[in-house]
């Protein structure tokens, strides 16, 4: 009986060890570079891999676009202004300041409150590549409100979102 066991023990052994080195060599195996797999992707690949990024549990999808004051550029009669293509989210979190400490706890907690914001605006036709578009905070109709509005340049529109 002592040397069927010690004849299985080896095929056993003998097979993890094919196992460990077949999928070692996975393991060593490069990380792929996500940002050259980006930099390969096109403008509407881009915006399907954001698009369809799982929702985290502090995340919603924020997209109140604030009208702007039409404007005329030059550049408008050599290429057909467009407005940018974007998906933006909204990040939410527990404020645990002392009143909500005192009046709600882990199993109730208080309302969620924005805590940030991430703006992923597409300009893949940029006239320019060279300059970096740029945005400018502007004060809202509130005191606790702004907009924040984004210039890329030819041939897109500016574009502006209210933040609170």
């Amino acid at each position: 009986g002592g040397g069927g066991g010690s004849a299985s023990e080896h095929r056993a052994s003998g097979s993890a060890a094919a196992a460990s080195s077949r999928f070692g060599a996975i393991a060593r195996k490069k990380k792929p570079d996500f940002e050259q797999l980006e930099m390969k992707l096109t403008d509407d690949e881009l915006y399907a891999v954001e698009a369809q990024r799982p929702m985290e549990d502090d995340e919603a999808i924020f997209s109140e676009e604030v009208p702007l004051d039409q404007q005329r550029y030059s550049m408008f009669d050599k290429f057909r202004p467009r407005k940018p293509r974007y998906f933006n989210r909204i990040h939410t979190a527990f404020d645990w300041n002392k009143y909500n400490q005192t009046h709600y706890d882990h199993d109730n907690p208080p309302p969620k409150t924005v805590s940030g914001y991430k703006f992923n605006i597409f300009y893949p036709d940029l006239i320019d590549k060279t300059k970096t578009p740029v945005f400018q905070l502007l004060p809202g109709d509130h005191p606790d409100e702004c907009t924040i509005r984004f210039s890329a340049g030819p041939p897109y529109e500016d574009i502006a979102f209210k933040i609170a």
